[in-house]
């Protein structure tokens, strides 16, 4: 009993013993400031997010604006209010936020320093928003990685691959490499290359391959087809083939005609050679 009146009469103030802090009055304000932190925080999550969905759709509701550029700032709005809940609940235990504003600002130098591949992706996100290389949706290729932009934050770049697969490039990489983006042009040329025997009427070769890849209708007229014999091969009389097509529709067109042209010079009994070679043994006597 006496050690327990002793440590409740610990000092652990100028005028203040640890008894004066276990108090029912005292447990109750620290229970009441817990809950009310705790409440704000919900709070500032739910509007943060309410706030940036209406961000956004400011952009998706108008087709003149710029949906990356919404969703960009949709970001930074959501961290501002995130910001304002955090010091607001260090208010609530009664921390003194002016003095902690203080001493970030003081600390702002080293951290920068500390962080400058942060504030390098930071900078970069800032190039890709105001420059806008790319938008959302766009199909593009970054430090030789290929897929559509999903997301722009303001540290990385979110894109899924051709199998789905989510791959996040750091701002730093997208605005310090060559970008690709295969989404600004409506249209992109295909090309082929398809070789035939050199005993074969390349006449006849030729008319076969231009009515075979005209026949679909997705192969453009204009800009003008081009349909040239561009190299003789070792083993093949090479057909240089570049065609025009919807840029949505690349991929899928350039297999299809792939496989057409092999099956149409397979029935007009067109050789497509390939090489060969073949090996003498001679008998040990």
């Amino acid at each position: 009993m006496e050690f327990l009146n002793n440590l409740l009469n610990t000092p652990v103030g100028a005028d203040k013993v640890l008894g004066d802090f276990l108090t029912i009055g005292f447990m109750a304000s620290i229970l009441g400031s817990v809950v009310t932190a705790i409440l704000i925080l919900i709070a500032g999550y739910i509007v943060a997010g309410w706030v940036k969905r209406r961000i956004v759709a400011i952009a998706e509701n108008n087709p003149k604006l710029d949906d990356t550029l919404f969703h960009f700032l949709g970001n930074i709005v959501r961290w501002i209010i995130l910001g304002f809940a955090f010091l607001i609940i260090l208010n609530t235990f009664g921390v003194q936020t002016t003095s902690i504003i203080a001493a970030i600002g003081a600390a702002g130098l080293a951290v920068g320093l500390a962080l400058q591949g942060t504030l390098s992706n930071v900078a970069g996100g800032v190039m890709i928003i105001v420059f806008r290389p790319f938008k959302m949706g766009d199909f593009v290729e970054i430090d030789g990685q290929m897929g559509t932009v999903k997301d722009i934050t303001l540290n990385t770049t979110e894109l899924a691959d051709l199998s789905n697969v989510q791959v996040i490039v750091p701002n730093s990489d997208v605005w310090g490499n060559t970008i690709k983006n295969y989404s600004t042009n409506k249209t992109r040329r295909a090309e082929w290359t398809f070789g035939v025997g050199y005993g074969v009427n390349l006449a006849k070769a030729e008319q076969v391959i231009r009515d075979t890849i005209m026949a679909d209708e997705r192969s453009k007229t204009e800009p003008e087809p081009f349909f040239q014999v561009t190299n003789l091969g070792d083993s093949s009389v090479d057909f240089l083939v570049r065609v025009w097509v919807d840029a949505s529709e690349y991929f899928a067109y350039k297999a299809d005609i792939t496989r057409k042209v092999k099956e149409a010079l397979d029935e007009a009994d067109i050789e497509i050679p390939f090489p060969c070679r073949t090996i003498y043994t001679v008998a040990a006597e």
